[in-house]
């Protein structure tokens, strides 16, 4: 199976755990996939919608990329385990296949887990999981970290990418803070050619729950990935927080992820080839192009413009009554057969039916539940091709800062003019 069939088929399931409304877009990427493996970078996985919309970007966060269906393979004599977290951040599609990523079985679950608590500082490990180099979703381990002043989950997964390729282009690039909220984040080249991503941000970008979650890559020259994180909390959902922050500092999460230690698994590993070159241009860059160019006819003033990894981009507009966030998302069902239902073709079962067969649904609801007075718009279609796009208003500048006006600025009768305009048909197909 390729990376990104498994990668949908993990974000899948990683949905199971989110609100009906927060599922349907953690199957975009991506979905990504991650920006892990999302897509685009960067959020962190939880309740907002660009955030699952990216989850990625940091967000994410792909729960089956580090750990597939329950852990499993390997699991160490401990007297509990627990499922690792969803994180992010997620990354566009790879073209990575999923054999890259089992190697001869030379190193064991159990010879990992022993790396894990030869490199963390000192303190007690317990609910263990490890997964050897043979196993078929890849090399990785986790376990609840205590060093006396709170519980906190910790996990590492090991990979071989092609190191100049957009998988490990997307999972190195830092999130806009216009659409995932965190604390910082740095990408930087080190001195052996390596590059590292490290990353502060949240479980939950909505702050429904305190839960931190802090991560650090590194992609070397020649396509090792090591991918860390660590939450304030034993679990990622569910579980209260446990500690002010998560006890290793971002320091010792480089020093962690550059380790020598973690090189035998990883040698084990085939080489993961060459990347497909990229298509001409990010979807999310085209996309906000011809949102633009259909909003000129509204007279709206754009204050900035920008896109996310893949497949979300967005405007910034301010009619004089206040900056309002515009963003549309575009998630094209690759794994779709001919004949087939799209992947997310259950949510538009009500939906309404344009004589070109397109189903269109509109919603408002709330945003961030952390931001007073937010407020979410959206307008999304399915196509007959099964390409779906979302597009989305609130009434902020960005989804974590306070609201900068009464109402969206874009209405949901004006959002659903746009996203059924008969010019995507052009760019993404009937």
């Amino acid at each position: 199976m390729p990376f990104e069939d498994e990668l949908g088929e993990a974000l899948r399931r990683t949905g199971d755990g989110f609100t009906s409304e927060g599922r349907d877009l953690v199957d975009a990427g991506e979905r990504r996939g991650r920006r892990m493996v999302a897509r685009r970078r960067a959020a962190i996985a939880g309740g907002s919608a660009l955030a699952l919309a990216l989850i990625g970007t940091a967000g994410a966060y792909a729960n089956g990329m580090l750990w597939g269906a329950g852990g499993g393979g390997g699991r160490a004599n401990v007297a509990s385990s627990q499922e690792p977290p969803a994180l992010g951040p997620m990354v566009r599609q790879g073209q990575t296949e999923r054999n890259n990523r089992v190697g001869t079985g030379a190193v064991s679950a159990e010879q990992l887990t022993g790396v894990l608590k030869q490199l963390l500082p000192q303190g007690t490990l317990s609910a263990v999981e490890a997964r050897g180099t043979g196993h078929e979703l890849g090399p990785a381990v986790s376990a609840v970290f205590d060093d006396g002043e709170g519980k906190s989950m910790v996990g590492f997964g090991l990979y071989r990418i092609d190191p100049k390729g957009e998988m490990a282009e997307d999972m190195l690039k830092c999130p806009s803070k216009t659409t995932t909220k965190h604390d910082s984040c740095t990408s930087e080249t080190l001195e052996d050619g390596s590059r590292l991503f490290l990353y502060k941000g949240y479980v939950y970008p909505d702050h429904r729950a305190d839960v931190k979650s802090w991560r650090a890559i590194v992609v070397t020259p020649q396509g090792f990935m090591v991918d860390a994180h660590e939450e304030n909390s034993e679990q990622e959902k569910g579980s209260p927080v446990s500690r002010p922050a998560p006890p290793l500092t971002l320091a010792q999460m480089k020093a962690l992820v550059t380790s020598p230690l973690w090189h035998p698994a990883l040698n084990d590993l085939p080489a993961a080839g060459q990347e497909d070159e990229r298509p001409a241009g990010r979807q999310g860059a085209r996309a906000a192009g011809i949102l633009e160019e259909l909003l000129r006819a509204d007279g709206i003033p754009i204050v900035s413009r920008d896109e996310e990894h893949g497949d979300l981009g967005y405007l910034v507009l301010d009619d004089g009554k206040g900056k309002s966030l515009v963003s549309l998302d575009i998630q094209v069902d690759s794994q779709r057969k001919p004949g087939e239902p799209a992947t997310w073709a259950d949510l538009f079962k009500d939906a309404e039916t344009l004589p070109d067969g397109s189903k269109v649904l509109t919603e408002k609801r709330d945003g961030d539940k952390g931001v007073p007075g937010m407020l979410w718009w959206k307008a999304e279609v399915l196509r007959p091709n099964g390409t779906r796009l979302i597009l989305s208003s609130f009434n902020a500048a960005t989804q974590g800062s306070a609201v900068t006006r009464k109402e969206p600025v874009l209405s949901v009768e004006r959002m659903k003019e746009l996203v059924t305009s008969p010019k995507w048909a052009s760019e993404y197909g009937q």
